[in-house]
């Protein structure tokens, strides 16, 4: 969208760890409402948004040719999707209504009287985040997954359960096996978050014995070399962890850990794939020692 540069997604806590499902095509149109509302004034039930074919192109990924028949398919999925918020099984909907202008390309829905005060007139306890962080993501979970971390954005860590994730992602009777489970929802979102979002990403795991029972994130916002000269003394102060030295605060809170590794014109993602890489090459030329499982094992 045109506009998307500017526009500001914000959502209740309780919407971001919400129990959900949703195609990409219907995340992106509800982001692409939720965008538009002043999440500090408040938000009457009959509020008519307006999405425009031709100025979702870039959103959903069609063709402009196709594009308001796709919009309209995802928006009759959406008109039958719920939520659930309170962990308790009650359910209530997206939005309330829905109405087509094919003549203009256009259509305009309203949110459901229940889901608005988790979208307006919000105070405290809300996660934002810019509209153009997450309109490249190839999947709906990479949406889901950037959001939970963004809501932690100023720990730069989270540990979740894979039973939570699988619970608010809707996915308990599927990707039953740990393995499957990161190939196709945690590896494919991690990817996304740190080629196309503002956020760098690593994870690692952590067992039960045997089984994985936590996924554990570490995280932080992108920065320029010039953003790394901008840090104040206060800041790094303020956001230095027992034991780390000033070095390692600047690497952490700039995202450039491997800056001292990296070759001049790589990226840090480049420098961390050859990295892994060299480190497995040393693992292989030892015969019999028992891999190791790291960050994004």
């Amino acid at each position: 969208m045109s506009k998307k540069q500017n526009q500001v997604v914000v959502k209740d806590n309780k919407i971001i760890e919400a129990s959900y499902t949703l195609s990409l095509s219907e995340q992106r149109i509800l982001l692409a409402c939720i965008s538009q509302i002043d999440s500090k004034s408040s938000l009457l039930a009959d509020h008519e948004f307006e999405i425009v074919a031709s100025e979702i192109v870039d959103l959903m990924g069609v063709r402009p040719g196709n594009a308001y028949r796709d919009m309209k398919s995802a928006i009759e999925k959406l008109y039958s999707r719920s939520i659930k918020i309170d962990g308790e099984g009650s359910e209530m909907r997206w939005i309330s209504s829905k109405d087509y202008v094919r003549d203009e390309g256009k259509v305009t829905l309203c949110f459901s009287q229940r889901i608005i005060p988790y979208l307006s007139q919000l105070t405290s306890k809300f996660t934002s985040y810019k509209l153009n962080y997450v309109t490249k993501f190839s999947s709906s979970y990479s949406i889901r997954l950037y959001e939970i971390l963004v809501q932690w954005s100023s720990a730069g860590e989270r540990e979740v359960s894979i039973e939570w994730l699988r619970d608010i992602f809707q996915v308990t009777d599927k990707y039953k096996t740990i393995k499957d489970f990161k190939k196709y929802i945690i590896d494919p979102s991690i990817e996304d978050i740190n080629t196309h979002s503002n956020l760098w990403v690593e994870y690692g795991q952590r067992k039960a014995g045997r089984v994985v029972t936590h996924l554990q994130f570490r995280f932080g916002v992108k920065y320029s070399q010039n953003d790394k000269k901008r840090l104040t003394e206060d800041e790094i102060n303020k956001h230095a962890r027992p034991g780390e030295s000033r070095p390692e605060v600047i690497a952490r809170l700039t995202g450039n850990s491997l800056s001292d590794f990296a070759k001049p014109g790589e990226t840090l993602e480049q420098a961390l794939k050859r990295k892994r890489g060299l480190a497995d090459m040393k693992k292989a030329l030892k015969p019999g020692k028992p891999k190791a499982s790291g960050i994004g094992a």
